[in-house]
């Protein structure tokens, strides 16, 4: 169900701070429109952790209505406290995602041992829910190893991980750990070639906010073994791909996205607009791939 290219998607916000419900529905509406494969609400691109309970259940309810079934939805249920991590991955069941994409605890950095009963203790809440981990270490400070994958993909909805430690040494090990039908999925867009050569599935993209065509036919393309062309697209859209994290994501895409006329420029603290040097950055690759919009459009 989650392979090819899910894009995690970024939650629009009005210029007063509240929820741009109006643009989640168009941004939802143009990931379909353009082909794209599932949709990762609620994320980190996201700005999960700045979302209150009900803004959260909210934003997953509109990808809900404007996928229609058409393409999955992937909702994201992370976070430190297992029971609360629990309570959320059961009012997303009940609001009808087809999976729960749930990030390892941060700060409080459990063991491997914490880390497989967390999971163990979340798939056990919601048996018929498929469940795909997120590893990034970078962002957490704990990273699920290969032997601990091992063992979570025994249990029958624990379905594949979004392994985001850019460390593909450690992608070839978990892929050899897991078995077949198990989707290893990239988290970083800039790997997503390499990832998928090793015999991973996918990609969870940041990228693909922007241009979710293009990024769903690379994905495919490299799933085919097509990777000559499928190499031609990420040289192409390199450049986006890195300058997405010229700060702290979603940062950058969102500013980006306000540029092409998609959204307003507005995040929540502790997230901030873009230095000046880097909104020059995102703002000249944008015109060398010739997406930005017409000053002053903005599709909400």
């Amino acid at each position: 169900m989650f392979t090819g290219c899910g894009t995690a998607l970024v939650t629009p916000f009005r210029r007063d701070g509240s929820l741009d419900e109006p643009a989640l529905r168009a941004l939802v509406r143009r990931q379909i429109e353009a082909g794209i494969n599932f949709l990762v609400p609620c994320g980190t691109t996201g700005e999960s952790p700045t979302l209150t309970r009900a803004e959260h259940l909210r934003v997953i309810e509109i990808t809900l209505e404007e996928a229609k079934g058409v393409v999955p939805v992937l909702g994201g249920a992370g976070g430190y406290n297992t029971a609360e991590v629990i309570e959320l991955a059961r009012e997303l069941a009940a609001l009808g995602v087809d999976g729960v994409l749930s990030v390892t605890p941060y700060y409080n950095k459990p063991t491997q041992e914490g880390l497989y009963q967390h999971y163990k203790a979340i798939a056990g809440a919601i048996r018929n829910l498929p469940i795909i981990v997120y590893s990034v270490q970078s962002r957490t400070g704990v990273n699920v190893e290969p032997a601990t994958l091992k063992r979570l993909a025994e249990i029958d909805n624990i379905t594949g991980i979004k392994e985001a430690s850019g460390n593909l040494a450690q992608v070839a090990s978990v892929v050899h750990h897991v078995p077949p039908e198990f989707v290893v999925l990239s988290g970083d867009d800039a790997v997503t070639l390499p990832v998928i050569a090793l015999g991973g599935r996918g990609i969870i993209s940041v990228v693909g906010n922007e241009i979710p065509g293009e990024m769903t036919r690379l994905a495919q393309l490299a799933l085919q073994n097509d990777f000559p062309e499928a190499r031609e697209i990420q040289r192409r859209y390199l450049p986006l791909m890195e300058v997405n994290f010229v700060e702290s994501n979603p940062i950058p895409v969102k500013a980006a996205m306000a540029l092409m006329g998609l959204l307003e420029p507005v995040w929540r603290l502790p997230l901030l607009a873009p230095q000046p040097a880097s909104q020059a950055k995102i703002e000249k690759v944008l015109q060398a791939l010739g997406l930005l919009a017409d000053r002053g459009a903005h599709a909400g």
